[in-house]
């Protein structure tokens, strides 16, 4: 029987998954500084963001399957030791080189940020794992958003250097508050990591909701990326013609969307995943709608931004509740493959944002992510209705053995 967290155990789970988090960030405000400072072209440094991505994918890949294995204090106290090192070698890297490799294991490391989530949803108590995911979702969502204003303040007054170490040692504080207070309790594993890494691909035709998860996922990331990574260049460009620190300030917007989190996990807990998701994407799609209205007007465009955001996170807190839900004592191996595919289509979004940006202007980025975000909506409201704190199901048919709550099942 899995041992629930203790008190303030959630907390300190969302903490860990922001401050982590946040490494993969916090240095990018400082990148033409690191430039200059390792004499090295910007479009190497530039690399440093691609580096930390690649990484954190990575981690989520070969890294979060281990919650599945390893007890939580032992798995959570040295990742994050392990990225306090990696800090420590970025801040005392001679050269780009150095630099890009200390990243890429920021990133694997940082990936603890999930594991926290699925360690989350694993221990929480009954009818609260809703709550759970979404707390440690809002702490992680608090670290993006706050990671590259901390990282350029600290850098302006100590240097990028001292500013990487004052994060490691965060990672130390989390580590050792890690190691003492997360459960010491090792799950069961049935079989060896190398199996464990080969039957990831095989999760994905034994859960049909797992398929939706994705296809859902990754549609609104998809739709998520392309907005947020056009809007920057929009703005840039005339009519517009905003400075940095002007297009900055939009990324504000998503402060609805941190806000919105913690009711996100009360309302996941008390109806279906499926119903939760299927309002947050209708709810994106409307914030998008304003955003088709384009951009001459900044009120509009916050609004939409804001409405937008907040049913992007909210959708995901929901979907990684219901992923949980398929089977805990698979929750990392369950959420390795769909964050890895969901990061995957956002990475789409990414490399077609300028060209779709050039071909189809502001209007027609804002309609395709619109019909993805409705798409979503469509798939998502199709899906099994596998509760928050569902059964762990043994095979494809036993999604909802054990619950009183039909099953109603359909193809993806």
């Amino acid at each position: 029987m899995t041992r629930p967290l203790p008190r303030g155990g959630t907390l300190l789970l969302a903490s860990i998954a922001g401050t982590a988090i946040a490494n993969n960030y916090a240095i990018q405000p400082e990148l033409t500084t690191v430039a200059a400072d390792l004499g090295v072209p910007l479009a190497v440094i530039g690399l440093v963001p691609t580096a930390a991505l690649t990484g954190c994918m990575t981690g989520f890949a070969l890294l979060l399957p281990l919650t599945d294995r390893l007890a939580a204090n032992r798995l959570v106290g040295g990742q994050l030791t392990a990225l306090a090192a990696a800090l420590a070698l970025a801040a005392a890297a001679p050269g780009a080189g150095v630099l890009l490799a200390a990243y890429l294991l920021i990133g694997a490391t940082a990936s603890v940020a999930a594991q926290a989530g699925s360690i989350a949803g694993r221990h929480a108590p009954t009818g609260r794992r809703g709550t759970g995911v979404a707390t440690v979702a809002a702490g992680m969502s608090a670290g993006i958003l706050l990671s590259r204003l901390a990282g350029g303040a600290l850098s302006g007054v100590i240097g990028w250097r001292r500013m990487l170490l004052v994060f490691a040692a965060l990672a130390l504080l989390g580590a050792i508050a890690a190691a003492t207070l997360l459960p010491r309790q090792r799950p069961h594993a049935e079989r060896g990591y190398r199996a464990a890494l080969a039957s990831l691909p095989p999760l994905l035709h034994r859960f049909p909701e797992l398929r939706r998860a994705v296809a859902v996922g990754g549609l609104w990331y998809f739709a998520f990326n392309l907005i947020w990574v056009t809007l920057a260049l929009a703005l840039a460009r005339p009519p517009h013609s905003l400075g940095p620190g002007a297009i900055g300030l939009y990324g504000l917007a998503g402060l609805l969307g941190f806000a919105a989190l913690p009711l996100t996990g009360r309302l996941t807990d008390r109806y279906a995943p499926a119903t939760v998701i299927t309002a947050s994407m209708l709810a994106a799609a409307a914030g998008t709608a304003l955003l088709v209205t384009g951009l001459g007007s900044p009120p509009v465009t916050a609004l939409g931004l804001a409405v937008f955001d907040a049913g992007c996170f909210a959708a995901q807190a929901a979907n990684q509740s219901r992923i949980i839900a398929l089977a805990p004592d698979r929750a990392g191996s369950l959420s390795s493959v769909y964050l890895v595919l969901y990061f995957t289509s956002g990475a789409v979004g990414t490399a077609v944002a300028a060209p779709l940006l050039d071909a189809l202007g502001w209007r027609g980025i804002s309609l395709t992510a619109l019909a993805a975000l409705l798409l979503a909506a469509a798939v998502g409201s199709r899906s099994l209705r596998v509760p928050a704190d569902g059964p762990a199901p043994a095979g494809p048919r036993a999604a909802g053995a054990g619950s009183s709550t039909p099953v109603r099942r359909s193809r993806l």
